[in-house]
Order: C-alpha cells, then structure tokens, then sequence
C-alpha cells in the first residue's frame, strides 16, 4: 500500500461552481464579459483563468498587441473568433486550443455572437502592449444578424 506523499505548495486549493461567480464587465476588453475562475486567488497571482464571452459585436477588435506573459493558452468553448497571429489568419473554432507563445503579435478581428472560450495565462498580471502598425491587413468583420 502506497503512502500518499505530501507536497509543500505556496498555492491554495479552489473550487468555482458556475453559481459563485458571474460574467462581468471590466475586463481587458470592453466588448467582452469575464467570468473569474478563481485561479489567480489560489496561485498567488501565478496564473490567471477565466471566461470570457461575446457581448457586443466586433468592430474595431482588439487592436494589434502583444502579451508579456509566460504562457497563455486559450480553449475555444462555444463559437468561433478570428485572429492574426503576426500575417496569418486564423480561425479558431468550439474545440480548438490555442497557445499564444510569449510576446506573438496578434489582433482578435471577428468573432461569433456565441463565442465563449477559456483563457489561462501566467502570469495573472500580466501586460498587454499596443502595437502601433501590425505586420498585416486585417480583414473585415463578419456582421451580427439583427
């Protein structure tokens, strides 16, 4: 029989129902909701997760930025977004997961009125630069039907 071996963490366990917490305004992006996970409590600020979800159609998006984090991945839950990662198009569909290796210059243009996914990134305070000119056109939005 096995002893269970114990671990010495500067973390703390956590446990988020979707009831304890609500999407909220407020977040990096005003045409988004935010749903706090939890994460960035139990780590200390290690690590960030939460939802994020539609809430007003695309227009400008985000604008050409770059993160300074770690790691950053995001998990497409309902929904489609477009983005450009440096030139390239990239459509990113319900399923799909994404790593956003540090520092990629990237622009999220378009998205779905259902469109939720899960980001995680380290650290949980992470920056996020404007870039002033991107490497490439961006493409135009998909309207929203009424």
């Amino acid at each position: 029989m096995n002893t269970p071996v114990k671990f010495k963490s500067d973390t703390d366990f956590s446990h988020v129902k979707p009831a304890d917490t609500q999407f909220l305004p407020g977040g990096l992006r005003d045409f988004f909701l935010y749903r706090d996970l939890g994460v960035a409590k139990a780590t200390k600020g290690k690590v960030i997760a939460h939802l994020v979800k539609a809430n007003k159609p695309p227009v400008d998006g985000t604008g050409w930025h770059y993160h300074v984090a770690e790691f950053q991945i995001v998990i497409m839950n309902k929904g489609w977004a477009k983005f450009m990662y440096e030139d390239k198009v990239t459509l990113v569909e319900a399923g799909d997961v994404v790593h956003q290796m540090p520092g990629i210059t990237h622009y999220l243009f378009d998205y779905s009125p259902d469109m939720e996914y899960l980001e995680i990134v380290g650290p949980a305070d992470f920056e996020t630069v404007p870039v002033a000119k991107g490497p490439a056109d961006v493409p135009g939005v998909t309207p929203w039907k009424s």
